[in-house]
């Protein structure tokens, strides 16, 4: 590829969208799209987004419109370019409807598109390559991949190291990914694995609840640490029955975005998981806006692990406490009492 400086959007103005469009803006002519104007008015003009990432200043450089085919045109070059899909799989089908009927109309050069959301449909159970590929997988010139990994949107919008990974079929949307977002305080790591790459990315959100469950009943760090590591072994189970690769789920997007979605303050999962261990209801929660992607996948996933018979006990614990009623302690007790096994 040439050395030239190449060009990203951005398509969703969220916190890891904007905090990707920043990372990316350090390496490429960079365009950000929100679909509200405010939100692209107070990036392009005070170069913030208070909304989502409050008191984080951004590059002077990233670019801000709420026009759609705006961002389209701004990747519509002869060289190579990169988009990123930064909305949550509840987003991600009704983004790809209107991307295929614009996408036509923008064909000067290849595109590289990912999507970094995390979780299944909660409909149809799809990950979400599943749902890109049914609406977008026809279009000639356009390389597909995802882009996953231990990650909080502010650390990285404030410049804090960080490590990823883009999984590609695809050399070019691996090698313009990583042009893209490698150097400075990123480093990306290549997979052919995006199976593994999803499910380790939408499975954690669901342990991440369970252990902010057990911090909640103040049931220590061993208990943590026993819901972490049985949290992966059912993360590989699934994944590796989907057609995923063991190995992918003992590095960043399997184990290392577990430990840091089950451990750290940032996380939105944990703190549902506080939250319903301290008496709230998922109701209560969900009303206070905070948006969770384990709490949309989980019956997803429970679903699947049934449909491969499957056993998924923390999963299976988790649906029952946030939408069967089931106290938190009950779903405790009910764990210790399973049968022993080997490991």
């Amino acid at each position: 590829m040439a050395s030239h400086r190449p060009r990203a959007a951005v398509l969703g103005a969220g916190s890891w969208g904007t905090a990707l469009a920043a990372l990316a803006s350090a390496n490429a002519d960079t365009l950000i799209w929100a679909r509200d104007p405010a939100v692209s008015s107070a990036i392009a003009t005070t170069h913030g987004n208070p909304r989502y990432l409050e008191g984080v200043t951004l590059p002077d450089q990233l670019g801000a419109s709420s026009d759609l085919d705006a961002a389209l045109a701004h990747v519509d070059t002869p060289e190579p370019a990169l988009i990123i899909l930064g909305v949550p799989v509840a987003g991600l089908e009704s983004l790809c409807k209107e991307l295929a009927t614009r996408l036509p109309r923008y064909g000067a050069g290849p595109l590289a598109l990912v999507w970094t959301c995390k979780g299944f449909h909660p409909e149809s159970g799809q990950l979400p390559h599943e749902i890109v590929h049914d609406l977008l997988g026809h279009h000639k010139n356009i390389g597909l991949g995802v882009l996953s990994g231990p990650s909080f949107a502010r650390e990285v919008a404030q410049g804090l190291p960080v490590a990823l990974t883009v999984a590609s079929s695809d050399a070019l949307t691996i090698e313009l990914g990583t042009q893209c977002l490698h150097g400075n305080t990123a480093r990306i790591y290549a997979s052919g694995d995006i199976v593994g790459v999803e499910v380790g990315g939408a499975m954690k959100n669901i342990i991440a609840i369970a252990c902010g469950i057990s911090d909640g009943l103040s049931l220590g760090t061993n208990a943590r640490a026993a819901l972490i590591t049985r949290g992966l072994a059912e993360i590989r189970r699934l994944g590796v029955a989907l057609g995923g690769q063991p190995d992918t789920f003992y590095g960043l997007t399997g184990l290392g975005d577990l430990v840091l979605t089950a451990t750290g303050e940032l996380s939105r999962n944990r703190q549902v998981g506080l939250a319903i261990a301290q008496g709230a209801t998922l109701q209560a929660i969900l009303s206070r806006g905070m948006t969770a992607e384990g709490v949309r996948c989980a019956q997803a996933t429970l679903a699947l692990g049934r449909l491969h018979k499957l056993e998924l006990p923390i999963t299976e614990a988790v649906c029952q406490v946030l939408f069967e009623g089931q106290a938190p302690e009950q779903a405790v007790i009910e764990l210790l009492a399973r049968e022993a096994r080997p490991e």
